[in-house]
């Protein structure tokens, strides 16, 4: 009798324990299926126009030339102008609840296909200030799989860093430097914001593929997907500008800088000749550098004497990634012979004003300065650069762009 009561109690056991495990199995499939459908693609579509508004966003991907000349028309109207932004404290306030922010700011929270999820990006953004631009620029770019770093200056507002904070609260991909730099315009500090974002993101557990370096200003006319097949056509090259230096800019390394309450100050104190005996190269400061190059400059002696060299210079971010790109022990390096020169034109990072992939936002009283996006095309080239949609109006609303950008992301 008691054998029989044990073996009845260890059976009750087990189908106890099964009945929890299907129960778990059970509210893990509701979890997940409800999770996929809060973020289904019918999400990411734009709704229905607002009837306030004349900038119709539906046919202005449609290139429907009425929609464009109306959404025009709308930036000079003094309402559009005296329009409410969304300021700091809203989204100290917005980001309080991650899921209502994430959601009703509809951020794409799964990877969008599957050439995109194995091929994650990594970014450097160096802000300031206007936290409804840099917001607007991380909407648009951002995937779950991508990894962003934040540099902060150290001259932002209290409620600028905390606004930061809140919004980088809300993605385990999206964080802020662990050491910040007070910027000043044109000296080591503008490097150094890159390189502390650097350093992070490469000691962190992430296997991307390649950096791109931004400011809270920029603007992506590319989509991801587009983005990440150019970066698969480099075939581990970089690509960013470097050229011969112009005579007239060799007094910004030769001299010795030093930073001062009024900015950068040249003195009369000569430089020495760079380590090596490395050739110095004129460029930009943006880049789009691979994961190989960018863990070559984080740890060859020889690379760390010539950033050590670079730093009482003027304006170092305007050759130093130029003259480490026609190094021969960089990782996609090109040589140092002239016909390798890379102009900002047939870089992807930028071209001039504007860029291929990121354009840069001039705000003046809510109006933006804004080239075409998808048949931008410079006399200079000869060639046209196409995106998934046309927004050939100078100046359409750039609140609307985002949500554009979902649409034809899907």
């Amino acid at each position: 009798m008691l054998k029989r009561k044990l073996r009845y109690c260890k059976v009750s056991r087990i189908g106890m324990l099964l009945c929890i495990v299907l129960t778990a199995v059970t509210l893990t499939v509701v979890k997940n299926h409800n999770k996929t459908s809060y973020f289904t693609s019918g999400n990411l579509e734009i709704g229905e126009e607002n009837p306030t508004s004349s900038v119709n966003c539906t046919k202005i991907i449609q290139d429907d030339l009425e929609a464009i000349q109306s959404a025009k028309l709308e930036l000079l109207t003094v309402k559009h102008r005296r329009a409410p932004r969304l300021t700091e404290n809203d989204y100290i306030n917005m980001t309080k609840d991650c899921f209502s922010f994430t959601k009703n700011r509809k951020y794409v929270l799964y990877p969008i296909t599957k050439e995109e999820r194995d091929f994650p990006i990594a970014y450097s953004i160096v802000v300031h200030h206007k936290i409804d631009m840099l917001e607007r620029l991380l909407r648009t770019i951002y995937m779950p799989h991508n990894y962003y770093c934040l540099h902060v200056d150290k001259k932002s507002s209290d409620s600028f860093v905390a606004a930061v904070k809140g919004i980088a609260s809300c993605f385990e991909n999206v964080f802020i430097a662990s050491q910040l730099e007070n910027v000043v315009y044109a000296s080591w500090s503008r490097v150094q914001a890159d390189l502390n974002c650097m350093t992070d993101l490469h000691h962190a557990n992430a296997k991307w593929k390649y950096l791109i370096n931004l400011c809270g200003m920029d603007f992506p006319i590319k989509t991801n997907r587009e983005i990440v097949q150019m970066l698969k056509a480099l075939k581990g090259e970089n690509s960013l500008e470097t050229e011969k230096m112009p005579a007239h800019k060799e007094v910004r390394w030769r001299k010795h800088y030093q930073v001062s309450a009024n900015g950068i100050q040249k003195t009369e104190l000569d430089k020495g000749p760079p380590p090596f005996e490395v050739q110095v190269f004129s460029g930009s400061a943006y880049f789009v550098l691979s994961r190989a190059f960018v863990k070559h400059v984080l740890e060859n002696e020889k690379i760390q004497k010539f950033l050590e060299w670079s730093k009482d210079t003027y304006s170092p971010d305007e050759f130093l990634w130029a003259t480490l790109q026609r190094l021969p022990e960089m990782p996609g390096s090109v040589p140092a012979n002239s016909k390798y020169d890379v102009s900002d034109m047939n870089s992807i990072a930028r071209t001039d004003a504007s860029v291929l992939v990121f354009f840069f936002l001039i705000q003046q009283d809510r109006r933006i300065c804004y080239r075409t996006c998808t048949e931008y095309r410079d006399p200079r080239l000869g060639s046209y650069f196409n995106s998934q949609f046309n927004f050939n109006s100078v100046g359409v609303v750039v609140q609307y762009i985002p949500d554009c950008f979902i649409c034809v992301s899907i």
